[in-house]
């Protein structure tokens, strides 16, 4: 009469013992996968790429509450995936190109006819994306985050330099997607025509890893 309740007991006790598979591979689950949540490996050495988000523009502000300014709609990003280590976690990535394309720019900086060009410096950035949706741009050591616009105005052409120590954002898996708001630079050179001070802001997405969209975990 007592086999049965000891065999099972016995057969509880060595399940118990069992590893935890389920548990294990969600552990073992990288910052950054493609597809879905918790979904396959984004391998180091990845090209990642974005463009604006649709519907949306790339802007540069005088002032974070202001209107006067560059504004693009046609923006994108290419970084390659240097770390992605196991969740929780920070991955880490390359930024090795950042474009505008100008047709896309327009302004409404009094004095300013036009955008010529817009064109990301110092590349490449490492940019770091963490477990918890927060992302981080840095230049290399001793550099700086620079953007350089050139202006047609009623005078000729206007080149504005415009500097960052970083830049910080967020990734969000809703579409899979990055954001920047109000990140601020400050002008190095240019004439009174380049304003102060300039105000990005940006959301790309998706971030696709050879077109399969990019989660983070």
């Amino acid at each position: 009469m007592r086999t049965r309740p000891l065999l099972t007991l016995a057969a509880a006790v060595a399940a118990l013992s069992l590893p935890a598979f389920g548990t294990a591979s969600a552990a073992g689950t990288p910052v950054l996968t493609t597809g879905s949540a918790g979904g396959a490996a984004v391998a180091v050495g990845d090209t990642l790429t974005a463009q604006l988000a649709s519907g949306t523009t790339a802007t540069l502000r005088s002032s974070a509450t202001g209107t006067s300014g560059v504004s693009c709609t046609s923006s994108t990003f290419t970084a390659s995936v240097t770390d992605n280590p196991a969740a929780p976690g920070t991955a880490t990535e390359s930024v090795s190109a950042q474009t505008f394309d100008p047709a896309s720019c327009t302004s409404n900086v009094t004095g300013v006819l036009g955008v010529n060009s817009i064109t990301v410096d110092n590349l490449p950035y490492t940019t770091t994306v963490s477990s918890d949706g927060t992302l981080a741009v840095a230049p290399a050591s001793g550099s700086t985050v620079q953007t350089t616009v050139k202006l047609r105005t009623l005078l000729g052409g206007v080149t504005c330099v415009y500097q960052a120590p970083g830049l910080s954002g967020g990734a969000d898996n809703a579409d899979n997607g990055i954001t920047f708001t109000n990140q601020q630079f400050s002008k190095v050179s240019g004439s009174s025509l380049c304003f102060s001070s300039g105000f990005f802001t940006a959301k790309y997405a998706p971030v696709t890893d050879a077109g399969a969209p990019v989660f983070v975990n």
